[in-house]
């Protein structure tokens, strides 16, 4: 239900895309916005700043004053700011309450919303989703992809589908979708959370109580998830196993689905996708389309039209008869390991490195470098540290790199028949962020043609 915002001061934490989003449109609904950002203003921020104080929000940078913070109604803070941070201390000590964005969009929208979350997989799921839905509705994807749910409200769409990380959750108290997805649970995120458990906790919480959705989904190939599942008491739906009822599943090489009755819904080799991470996303996509009631028929085509998301085992293009693949988005271990799988039964140029996460790289190199890969291109500052765990475990066919277009010129040298950028790190040693880094190989993977 919409609150009423005339002359209501609103705080939002962070001059960042979701809250420059939510100050918009507060501001529009009456409130009076007051943007604070730790940060130092940037060159790039100067003409948002511009833009955002004509329509008469009030902006803050380099530190968060009481000016700002007293009397607020409420704070409406950006996902990144960790919990631990000292402003949400003060806040608690006036008294004001603190939600999310996506919070913020849910107690305001007329349309239910479809939330997916999981540690991998969510990006491509919630476009796959997204394009399925669209057949027949207006539903635009939103959240944690980029495009704030708020600047979506006045739209009216017919369903927001929304990626909703660990962070957009720990700020969504109330936060409940029609439909909601886990896909998979890997360690990340710990140092935000404070611990593993609590980074499972926030992933729960959209499961939990009075937040259950009206339909649960669930990956069953994930065994922590499924342990989950099989306690949750909520109407709920499987994939990746089959079951006596309300699941997907791969028989005879094709997605079925089960409800009532059992469906064929596409032939794995009609998917454009590439890797079996890619089927479960797919299935846990027609789950969603067939609780709204999308047709079969739809369904497949949809599928079958769908490119890969940018940057996610990104097909670029093929140079002297090797394919290269754009998985600029692998920024740990865990999401290398569902790319480096995808080509199994090809030989395999990796390249990796970038900003370290210290992760532990035992399973990264026992069960996938020595199974699966035959050249690894390293780079960036977790290079060395790599080499020496590769080494550890066996692994000598590496190569050391100083910058990523050097690592796609030693990789054309190489007698392999795919070459995958899949970092397993962050990318901000040399990069702005993971699109820039995927932009840079594929311009230049495209220059030498």
């Amino acid at each position: 239900m919409k609150r009423k915002w005339i002359d209501k001061k609103v705080l939002i934490l962070g001059l960042s895309k979701s809250g420059t989003s939510a100050a918009r449109y507060l501001a529009k609904q009456g409130a009076d916005c007051y943007i604070t950002e730790s940060k130092d203003v940037s060159e790039k921020d100067k003409d948002l700043i511009t833009e955002l104080e004509k329509e008469g929000i009030k902006i803050e940078t380099g530190a968060h004053t009481d000016e700002f913070i007293n009397n607020s109604y409420i704070a409406v803070t950006s996902p990144g700011i960790p919990p631990k941070s000292e402003i949400f201390a003060r806040l608690k000590e006036k008294n004001i309450p603190v939600i999310g964005e996506v919070e913020l969009a849910y107690l305001e929208a007329k349309s239910p919303f479809i939330a997916i979350t999981g540690t991998n997989g969510k990006t491509t799921t919630t476009y796959l989703a997204s394009h399925i839905l669209n057949s027949e509705y207006n539903a635009p994807v939103c959240g944690n992809i980029g495009v704030p749910p708020t600047s979506l409200i006045e739209k009216e769409p017919d369903f927001f589908v929304c990626e909703v990380s660990s962070f957009q959750l720990a700020y969504s108290p109330t936060f409940k979708p029609q439909i909601a997805c886990f896909l998979t649970f890997t360690p990340d995120h710990i140092d935000w959370h404070g611990g593993l458990d609590n980074y499972f906790q926030a992933k729960i919480s959209l499961f939990k109580d009075y937040k259950q959705p009206m339909y649960a989904v669930f990956n069953g190939a994930d065994e922590k998830i499924y342990e989950f599942a099989k306690q949750y008491s909520g109407e709920k739906f499987i994939y990746s196993k089959e079951l006596d009822k309300n699941c997907c599943y791969i028989k005879n090489d094709a997605i079925y689905f089960k409800r009532k009755t059992e469906e064929e819904i596409i032939k794995l080799n009609e998917i454009s996708l590439v890797g079996e991470h890619n089927y479960q996303n797919a299935m846990c996509a027609i789950i969603i389309a067939k609780l709204i009631g999308i047709s079969n028929e739809h369904i497949k085509e949809q599928i079958m039209s769908f490119k890969a998301v940018e940057h996610r085992i990104e097909y670029v293009t093929q140079v002297n008869g090797k394919a290269f693949y754009n998985d600029s988005k692998a920024t740990n271990p865990e999401a290398s390991f569902v790319a480096i799988k995808a080509f199994e039964g090809k030989t395999l140029t990796l390249i990796a490195g970038g900003r370290d996460k210290n992760t532990d790289l035992s399973e990264f190199c026992k069960e996938y470098i020595n199974k699966y890969v035959n050249n690894v291109i390293l780079i960036g500052e977790a290079a060395q540290r790599f080499k020496e765990n590769m080494e550890q475990n066996g692994f000598n066919n590496i190569i050391m790199a100083n910058s990523l277009e050097e690592a796609v010129d030693t990789s054309l040298k190489l007698e392999n028949e795919v070459v995958l950028l899949s970092p397993a790190c962050a990318s901000y040693d040399m990069f702005n962020s993971y699109e820039h880094r995927g932009e840079v190989f594929k311009e230049y993977v495209k220059s030498k043609l």
